[in-house]
C-alpha cells in the first residue's frame, strides 16, 4: 500500500506507518536542517525538498493515502496562537489542496491541542468543511500519547479522513490501560553520562548515539514550574526547543517558592540536567537505530520534539491498514460478483 508524506519532518509518522505495513514512497520536507536525517533513516523514500506551495498534484506519485503534520506553531497554546492568520497556519490549506487534487483513499493530519481552542473555532470548522467538501468522511479526536504506549504526557489532535466511497469513518482504537514510565525507556542508559553541548556539537558519544544534552542556564519561564518527573511517571511533553527539554529524573523534583517560581532542590543527590536528544527520542519511541544528524544541538531537539511519536503512529496506522485492506477485498469481491464480469 503506497502512501506519501507531507510536512514530514524527520519522519516519526512515516516510520510508524512503515512499521504497520504501508510503503512511504515519497515525502516532502522544506527544512534543510532535517534532510540528512530523513534520507539516512528512510533510504527507500524519495524526498522532495521544495516549498509545498510549488508542488502540484502531478509531482506526487499515485498513492492510496496521504499523511502529515502541517506546522503547528501557529496553533500552539504556548506560542502566539495566531492560527490561520499566521503564514505557517495557512500551510494547512496547502495540505488540503493536495488532498483535493490527489483524492487518496484516506488521509491523516496531526496537530497540537491548541487547534481546538475557542479562538480557532471558525478556522477549524472551515478546515473540516473543506475536507468534507473534498469527498471525505472525517473523524478527529484529542489524544494523549501516554494512552498509546508512549511514555509521555503529550496531547495532540488527530484528524482522519476516509474517502466517501469507503462507506464508513475511522474509529479510534481503544487506549491502553498500562502507562509506560521513564524507567521503562531510559533507565538502562541512566549511568552513561551524556555530553553537555552549548551550541555546536564537536564530538559524538562513544556508547549512545545522539546522547548529548543542551547545557546553559534556565530561563525564568523554565523555572516557573516543576520540570522534573520521577522514574515511575511518564515524561512531560517533549518540546521542539532544547532549552525547554524536561529535566532528567535522576534529580529531585523542584521546590515551589511562589506563584510561577520554582527552584532546584539544593539537597538533590544527583545534578539537574536536561534530557539528552537520545533520551527524548526514546520517549518519542524512536528506536536507537534511528540516527539524528545535526551540527547544532538545537536542531536535534527540534527534530525529535516536532515528530509524531512512532508507536502512536503505528497503532493508528495499523487500524487504518486493516480498514483499507478490508475495503479493497470487498471491492474485489464486488467485481467478481458483477453480472458483467
Amino acid at each position: 500500500m503506497n502512501i506519501v508524506s507531507l510536512f514530514s519532518g524527520c519522519g516519526g509518522l512515516d516510520l510508524g506507518f512503515s512499521q504497520a505495513g504501508f510503503n512511504v514512497v515519497w515525502a516532502n520536507e522544506y527544512d534543510k536542517s532535517i534532510w540528512d536525517t530523513y534520507e539516512f533513516n528512510h533510504p527507500h523514500t524519495k524526498l522532495d525538498k521544495r516549498d509545498i506551495k510549488n508542488i502540484i498534484a502531478d509531482d506526487i506519485p499515485e498513492c492510496i493515502g496521504i499523511i502529515g503534520g502541517p506546522p503547528c506553531q501557529s496553533w500552539s497554546e504556548a506560542g502566539a496562537g495566531r492560527g490561520i492568520h499566521d503564514s505557517r497556519g495557512q500551510l494547512f490549506y496547502e495540505y488540503i489542496r493536495i488532498i483535493q487534487e490527489k483524492k487518496p483513499l484516506f488521509f491523516v493530519a496531526e496537530n497540537v491541542s491548541g487547534i481546538l481552542a475557542e479562538k480557532h473555532n471558525q478556522a477549524l470548522t472551515n478546515i473540516l468543511f473543506l475536507f468534507k467538501n473534498a469527498g471525505y468522511d472525517i473523524t478527529y479526536k484529542l489524544l494523549n500519547s501516554y494512552h498509546f504506549q508512549v511514555p509521555q504526557d503529550r496531547k495532540r489532535v488527530i484528524i482522519v479522513g476516509y474517502r466517501e466511497d469507503i462507506g464508513g469513518i475511522f474509529n479510534f482504537p481503544q487506549h491502553e490501560t498500562k502507562v509506560l514510565t521513564l524507567r521503562d525507556v531510559i533507565y538502562d542508559i541512566s549511568t552513561i553520562e551524556p555530553i553537555p553541548v552549548a551550541r555546536e556539537v564537536t564530538k559524538t558519544h562513544d556508547l549512545v548515539t545522539n546522547h548529548e544534552y543542551m547545557s546553559g542556564s534556565f530561563s525564568s519561564m523554565y523555572m516557573s514550574r516543576n520540570r522534573v518527573r520521577n522514574w515511575e511517571e511518564p515524561s512531560f511533553t517533549i518540546q521542539a526547543g532544547g532549552r525547554h527539554a524536561p529535566i532528567h529524573p535522576q534529580a529531585n523534583k523542584m521546590i515551589w517558592v511562589a506563584k510561577d517560581k520554582w527552584m532546584f532542590d539544593p539537597n538533590s543527590l544527583k545534578p539537574y540536567r536536561r534530557l539528552s536528544v537520545r533520551e527524548c527520542a526514546r520517549i518519542q519511541t524512536f528506536p536507537d537505530d534511528f540516527i539524528f544528524k545535526y551540527k547544532y544541538i538545537a536542531d536535534g531537539y527540534k527534530m525529535v520534539g516536532n515528530a509524531v511519536p512512532v508507536t502512536l503512529a503505528k497503532i493508528l496506522a495499523s487500524k487504518i491498514y486493516m480498514d483499507i485492506k478490508r475495503y479493497q477485498e470487498l471491492a474485489i469481491l464486488r467485481v467478481h460478483r458483477s453480472p458483467t464480469s
